[in-house]
């Protein structure tokens, strides 16, 4: 069983990708924060708590933990009904709370049932949306905050509709040239980055990051009127002085308690919540390269855990996030160290660096994000797909078009019942076989029947002639449903008064008791 303790033999390569991480993940817990109605720093906290604490209870060597964009209408919603931020804390601990008993029934294996086609689209669609929340911010059009993936945003402006806005309207010189820059290191570094020697451990972010300040230095020096002003740089908040950092950080209220409010909105966050990190690790399973598997029961624990701490100490409600996740597999992360490293980073740097994080443009930010959500989406995927059949193809498309239209947790849902339909749709496929010759005849199950096969096996028993003799073959199986099993002895039962002799062939899996002989049947069981 995997241990809790990060295996630090992988550090040369966890720690370049911790760096990545923590850079992508700060301009988002920031915007996640400011969609959400909450204090800034709230956002940073819930990031940390998602590295250090979740990244250590967890299992998962990849997903990345922190505030989910997925949650912001709940929070938002949630933080103007209550009569204070330190309530709604109180909210977050016992979501966490009722996580951890999630986790004690077992429901994390709910998400084993969800079709991988709707796990591909989530990641694609995922991309998608990077790429075209992205456009905007590089070249300089920052009207929407980090980490809003809704496709209708509470302004009344739609994704496609932002994108084009941004684009025809008046562009930022330096957040393009800083972009583009980004964008062409990015690309090239992907082909060029050494196998051997130490540049092999360079990541193309952090190099992009150092490109985006540095750039933006230049073009105060040689364009003044091109260089990007502090609305179009991160902005974390900056105390005084390193004695009063504590005082970011909020305690909950459990005045609150007895309030019905909290307890609706702690449930109403802990299912949303589990859900969304469950789907989230499924999906980073999926795009591991050593394709390892995470013990869903045991996320939700972490996450309960982690949802507790964040709650203690000021922050939002964290999930598995998977555009972080992705960033820390195609950083080449190979363990949980990368995660809680990520954390680290987060924390060391709002404490004693808050002025130099200032510094970075969000158009180099913007870049790093759109090279993730490009490797997410390749048109390779969709011929992928395409090429396993319309079963596959049409969940996966449907799942990437629900997602880019409303948000991921309702494109999520939309995509799971289309799933599910194609699922029954092929288990409907003929699974019993009837044939006669003469007075003989044969019935066979060519593999397991369930309720959904009642009809069949019922159309088939009603073909058997009067007068004849039947075989139901069901050595073919290794469960019968109990429905199916009425029928088969409700055929034996009314097989003596049609001169009917039936024979049964096979072990059910205990199912052969539940058969019965009727008067003036001969039933042989071989």
């Amino acid at each position: 069983m995997p241990t809790l303790i990060p295996k630090f033999n992988t550090w040369r390569a966890d720690l370049p990708a911790s760096i990545v991480v923590a850079l992508v993940a700060l301009p988002l817990c920031l915007g996640v924060a400011l969609a959400s109605g909450a204090p800034l720093f709230a956002g940073v906290i819930s990031g940390i708590v998602g590295g250090i604490a979740v990244g250590l209870f967890s299992k998962s060597p990849l997903s990345v933990s922190g505030p989910a964009a997925g949650l912001t209408v709940i929070v938002l919603a949630a933080i103007e009904s209550m009569p204070s931020y330190q309530i709604f804390l109180l909210a977050v601990v016992l979501a966490g709370v009722l996580q951890l008993a999630f986790s004690f029934t077992r429901a994390g294996i709910l998400s084993e049932f969800v079709p991988s086609s709707v796990i591909t689209g989530m990641l694609a669609a995922i991309g998608l949306i990077l790429i075209l929340k992205q456009i905007p911010h590089a070249v300089g059009y920052d009207a929407e905050s980090e980490g809003i993936f809704e496709f209708t945003t509470a302004d009344g402006v739609n994704t496609f509709a932002r994108v084009w806005d941004s684009l025809t309207g008046s562009l930022t010189p330096g957040a393009v040239i800083i972009a583009a820059i980004s964008l062409v290191f990015l690309f090239w570094w992907e082909g060029a980055r050494p196998k051997d020697g130490p540049l092999r451990f360079v990541p193309g972010p952090l190099v992009v990051v150092l490109i985006g300040i540095v750039g933006n230095a230049i073009l105060g020096a040689v364009i003044p009127a091109w260089q990007l002003q502090p609305t179009h740089l991160v902005q974390v908040p900056i105390t005084q002085s390193l004695a009063d950092f504590p005082s970011l950080f909020t305690l909950p209220d459990f005045s609150g308690i007895g309030m019905a409010v909290v307890w609706t909105t702690a449930l109403t966050l802990a299912i949303v919540a589990s859900l969304e990190s469950l789907l989230s690790v499924k999906a980073v399973d999926e795009i591991d390269p050593r394709r390892r598997r995470t013990d869903k029961n045991w996320e939700l624990m972490a996450q309960g855990g982690g949802n507790i701490i964040s709650g203690l100490i000021g922050g939002l409600p964290v999930t598995s996030v998977i555009v972080r996740s992705s960033a820390n597999v195609d950083a080449k992360a190979e363990s949980k160290l990368s995660t809680m490293l990520h954390g680290f980073w987060l924390l060391v740097s709002v404490a004693l660096i808050p002025a130099v994080l200032n510094l970075i443009p969000l158009s180099a930010l913007a870049a790093v994000l759109i090279a993730t959500g490009y490797k997410l989406t390749k048109p390779k995927l969709f011929l992928e797909r395409y090429k396993q059949g319309w079963t596959q193809f049409i969940p996966f498309v449907v799942t990437v078009v629900a997602i880019l239209f409303t948000d991921l947790l309702e494109g999520i849902v939309i995509g799971i019942v289309v799933g599910f339909v194609f699922v029954i749709a092929r288990n409907f496929r003929t699974a019993i076989t009837f044939a006669c010759d003469g007075t003989d005849c044969l019935v066979r199950a060519r593999r397991n029947l369930y309720f959904m096969h009642k009809y069949e096996l019922q159309k088939a028993l009603d073909r058997v002639p009067d007068g004849s003799t039947v075989l139901i073959d069901l050595s073919s199986t290794n469960y019968v449903d109990l429905d199916n099993v009425d029928i088969i002895n409700a055929f034996i039962k009314g097989a003596g008064y049609r001169e009917i002799t039936v024979s049964v062939r096979g072990d059910v899996a205990g199912k052969r008791a539940q058969l019965i002989n009727a008067p003036s049947t001969e039933v042989a069981y071989t």
